[in-house]
């Protein structure tokens, strides 16, 4: 069991980083410090009592990244209710079966998300609360406690009781000479029970509500502090979406316990986007997921390296030293210039990308984990990551593989320790079939781990093919080769009666500007297929490419939704 308390972690960052700055919304004019952050964690607890939620109900939360989200969390789980954070690109079918699926007695919702939600499907919701200022949005079957004031009783539960100016008028009376440090104690509550519900959104297309503890989220921000992952007074970007347990855990909670100031953004992160708030904000530390570093490093960088010239002088020993650090100056200072380390996860790192990385010295990590174990399950410092590798299993974890093959080594990897899961909240039998009677959680990931516990991945276990003649092809693998090539955006690599197809979704910007018509398009594919086939083994040849006119579906981490796509026969 984590010695710290989850709960104690956020009094202790209130507590001591009161004047500090906490929460800042990018692009607008709005910064609030630590003290500010649990002056409105106490209104909102208030509120609670005013609509009598009780310690373990459950509290639905969905919207973009900003202030008031994580504040809303914050509340919800120091007044020892369970959150559920709902990822904002669910459709509403999804969004009202989550919140039923979780018994969630309250809703706080983006404005535009409540927009295309009905009330009539939300069976288990007393209130919906506006992300936008906390105002009460509409009451669901629901009496709210009234004041007593001047002798007098409210007999009619209205809505006015649960408004920000009502609850601001019980905030001043309960707190008449002001809010202070002291102020700041919640409830006990031990690391063993359930402080959050996740309902994941994988490749596999099935949802299920993730149980996490206390304790599994404890791990995660315990071992970032004391690893350094994130300092005290650290510039952070939020911009994973917060309802993802790789963002939720580092670019927010962990961060906050440390006593970041964390600059929350909205807005779709395209890279112009965070490139701007690279250069804007210059963060100590960049969460990323792959197919963001693997955009700039295609828009910004491969270009460059294609010019004739750069090759040659890349290809002369000790010519290709300033040259390559310089690309590596220009690619530092993209991210703000002043970072420790870039951070990825959420998926595997293009193999090119990598490699490019560790050539010009980049100060690069990759981490590895799941939403099972919240999320975090191996994760080495730049100085000591070994490429091509997840990093190092924790040292709360331990880790072994099941059916490892006599010849690569390569099995399924599965853990154990103090950050994996409770199990999935009304799913006893997919509880059972990923976690054994010894604890141990089946990860459903191919990879082998070496004699110091680096973690080494292959594929997943699902998308593994097997070849006519016994050989393991992992279509992953082949994928991150096709995208490095010409007019290329994605791809994905399926089988088809013994035969491997490569579906793919050209770059039609690239296509468009150079103003290639569908004939030299499949021309240029044909050329790529030939090119692919020269480099990988016999039995991984891709024997067909079909184009797709649109960009695969992803999940919110921006993993493709392979069980959506098939060869046409």
């Amino acid at each position: 069991m984590i010695q710290q308390n989850f709960i104690r972690l956020f009094e202790d960052a209130f507590r001591n980083n009161w004047e500090f700055p906490a929460y800042s919304n990018y692009g607008e004019e709005m910064t609030i410090t630590y003290a500010d952050v649990a002056k409105r964690i106490a209104k909102l607890h208030i509120l609670f009592e005013q609509v009598q939620l009780k310690p373990n109900d459950k509290v639905a939360l969905i919207g973009r990244n900003n202030a008031n989200w994580a504040i809303a969390y914050l509340a919800a789980v120091t007044y020892g209710s369970i959150i559920v954070p709902i990822l904002q690109d669910f459709n509403p079918n999804d969004v009202h079966h989550i919140i039923n699926h979780s018994e969630s007695t309250l809703l706080f919702t983006g404005d535009n998300i409540w927009e295309n939600l009905e009330e009539e499907n939300l069976t288990t919701v007393k209130a919906v609360f506006s992300l936008t200022g906390f105002n009460c949005i509409t009451l669901l079957n629901i009496a709210p406690k009234p004041l007593e004031a001047e002798n007098q009783v409210y007999e009619q539960p209205v809505l006015k009781y649960l408004q920000p100016d009502y609850i601001n008028s019980l905030f001043h009376a309960k707190y008449p000479h002001g809010f202070f440090r002291d102020h700041v104690r919640y409830l006990d509550k031990p690391n063993t029970e359930i402080v959050s519900i996740n309902y994941t959104s994988g490749t596999t297309g099935f949802s299920k509500g993730v149980l996490t503890s206390g304790n599994a989220l404890a791990g995660n921000i315990t071992f970032g502090l004391r690893t350094g992952l994130v300092a005290p007074h650290y510039r952070i970007i939020s911009f994973l979406p917060l309802a993802h347990a790789y963002g939720c855990a580092f670019e927010f909670l962990t961060s906050t316990c440390a006593g970041c100031h964390i600059h929350f953004i909205g807005k779709v992160p395209s890279p112009k986007i965070l490139l701007n708030a690279f250069a804007e904000i210059k963060p100590n530390v960049v969460f990323l997921v792959p197919l963001i570093v693997e955009k700039i490093y295609k828009k910004q960088i491969q270009p460059l390296l294609a010019r004739p010239s750069m090759r040659w002088v890349l290809s002369i020993p000790f010519l290709d030293q300033p040259v390559l650090t310089q690309i590596r100056k220009k690619l530092i200072d993209a991210f703000g210039g002043e970072f420790s380390q870039i951070v990825v996860g959420g998926a595997p790192l293009n193999a090119e990308v990598e490699d490019f990385f560790a050539k010009i010295k980049f100060p690069y990590t990759v981490g590895y984990g799941m939403t099972e174990c919240a999320p975090l399950i191996s994760y080495a410092h730049h100085k000591d990551f070994i490429p091509k590798s997840t990093g190092k299993l924790l040292d709360i974890m331990e880790a072994k593989l099941l059916n490892p093959d006599s010849e690569t080594g390569v099995g399924e990897i599965c853990v154990r320790g103090e950050n994996v899961m409770s199990g999935y909240y009304k799913n006893p039998e997919a509880t059972f079939n990923i976690i054994d009677n010894d604890g141990w959680l089946h990860t459903g990931d191919l990879g082998y781990i070496d004699a110091k516990q680096n973690i080494f991945i292959r594929g997943r276990n699902k998308t593994m093919i097997l070849s006519a003649n016994g050989q393991n092809i992992y279509p992953e693998e082949i994928e991150a080769r096709l995208n490095n090539m010409p007019y290329v955006m994605e791809s994905l690599v399926v089988e088809n009666n013994g035969k491997l197809i490569a579906l793919i979704c050209p770059d039609y910007e690239a296509v468009d500007s150079e103003h290639l018509d569908q004939i030299q398009l499949e021309e240029v594919m044909e050329e790529n297929r030939k090119m692919l086939n020269s480099v990988i083994a016999s039995y991984e040849s891709i024997s067909k490419i079909q184009l797709y006119p649109h960009e695969f579906e992803k999940t919110p981490k921006k993993s493709i939704k392979r069980y959506l796509y098939a060869a046409n026969k």
